[in-house]
C-alpha cells in the first residue's frame, strides 16, 4: 500500500512540475492595456487574411495572454495623416471594447506614426515602442529625394506607381486608406523628420546617438532595432536591404540608421536583423544565430506587463 501511495504521489508531483511552468507562462505577455501593432511604409495588417505583416508575432503575444490588435493605416502618406488614422482606430477600439489606453508598437514609419498619436492624444497611450523607426529620417529617403527632386519629370511617375502599389496592398488587406507617396517620402527624409520632431519631440534623445526620456506626459517610450542588412542567403529581402545600406556611413538595417532608430529607453540597437527581419519577415527567415523576433516581442510585452502597462 505504501509503495502504491508513493507511486501516486510521484505521479502527482510530476504532473504539477509540468503544469506550473505552463501556468506561469500563460500570462507572460498579459499586459494591463492592449497592444496595438502599427505597420510601416507599404505595410498592412494581413494580406487576404492569410499573410501577416507582423509574421507570427501577434499569435506569440496572444499565446502569453496579451490582447493584441493590428492597425491598418495608409501604406504611403504623411506621418501626421497616418497618425490621425491610428487615433481613429484607437478611439474605435475604446468605444467598442471600453479600453482606456493602449501599448503602441510601430515598425519603420510606424515609429513616427505612434509618436504622433502619443503626442496628440497621450490620454489614449500607455506606451510607445518604436522598432527601427527613422526618427531622424532615412538616408535612403534622402537619396531618393536627391535622385527625384521636385520638378523632375520622373518624380510624379514614380510616385504614381508607388501610390498604385499602396492602393493594391490596401485592397488585398481590406482597407481603402488614401495614398500619398510624396507625403511619405517627405516625412521619411531628414528634413521632414526634423520638422516633425520640432512639433513632436517626446522621447527623442537630446544627444546625437543617446537615449530619450523614459516617460513624457505619462507615456513610456522604448525602442529597439537591428544593424545587419544582409543576414541570410535564403532571405529574399537581403538584396534590397543590402542595396539600401549603400546610402549609409553608419551601422544600419538597410533602411534606417542605428542612431536614427533611438527613442526613449533603447532596449537594444544592434540585433542581427535587417529592416524586415525586425517584423519576422520574410516567412521568419533570418540569420542563423540571430535572436528570434517573436521572442524579443514576447520579452518586451513582459517588460510592459512588469511596468504596470
Amino acid at each position: 500500500m505504501m509503495r502504491s501511495f508513493l507511486a501516486r504521489l510521484a505521479c502527482a508531483l510530476l504532473i504539477v512540475s509540468f503544469a506550473f511552468p505552463a501556468a506561469a507562462q500563460s500570462d507572460y505577455t498579459k499586459t494591463r492595456y492592449p497592444i496595438v501593432l502599427v505597420h510601416g511604409l507599404l505595410g498592412f495588417d494581413s494580406l487576404l487574411g492569410v499573410y501577416d505583416y507582423w509574421y507570427g508575432i501577434p499569435s506569440e503575444l496572444r499565446a502569453g495572454g496579451a490582447k493584441v490588435f493590428v492597425a491598418s493605416v495608409s501604406q504611403n502618406n504623411y506621418t501626421a495623416v497616418r497618425g490621425e488614422q491610428l487615433i481613429d482606430e484607437l478611439e474605435h477600439l475604446r468605444a467598442v471594447y471600453g479600453y482606456t489606453k493602449f501599448n503602441l508598437i510601430g515598425h519603420s514609419h510606424g515609429g513616427p506614426t505612434i509618436r504622433y498619436a502619443a503626442s496628440v492624444r497621450p490620454d489614449l497611450v500607455a506606451s510607445a515602442t518604436s522598432v527601427a523607426g527613422p526618427h531622424k529620417g532615412s538616408k535612403v529617403a534622402d537619396g531618393l529625394n536627391a535622385t527625384l527632386p521636385p520638378g523632375s519629370p520622373l518624380r510624379p511617375l514614380v510616385a504614381g506607381f508607388v501610390d498604385a502599389l499602396g492602393t493594391f496592398i490596401g485592397w488585398l488587406s481590406g482597407s481603402n486608406n488614401p495614398q500619398n507617396a510624396i507625403g511619405a517620402l517627405t516625412s521619411l527624409s531628414s528634413a521632414g523628420a526634423a520638422q516633425f520632431n520640432a512639433l513632436h519631440p517626446q522621447g527623442l534623445p537630446t544627444t546625437s546617438c543617446g537615449q530619450g526620456a523614459a516617460v513624457v506626459g505619462g507615456v513610456r517610450y522604448y525602442s529597439f532595432s537591428g544593424t545587419s542588412p544582409v543576414t541570410n542567403i535564403f532571405d529574399p529581402s537581403d538584396a534590397l536591404m543590402g542595396a539600401g545600406s549603400l546610402f549609409f556611413s553608419e551601422a544600419n538595417d538597410g533602411l534606417v540608421g542605428r542612431c536614427s532608430s533611438h527613442l526613449g529607453v533603447v532596449i537594444r540597437d544592434d540585433y542581427d536583423w535587417n529592416h524586415l527581419d525586425e517584423v519576422n519577415q520574410v516567412f521568419g527567415v533570418r540569420g542563423l544565430f540571430a535572436s528570434s523576433p517573436a521572442s524579443v516581442y514576447r520579452s518586451h510585452a513582459n517588460r510592459l506587463k512588469n511596468a504596470g502597462l
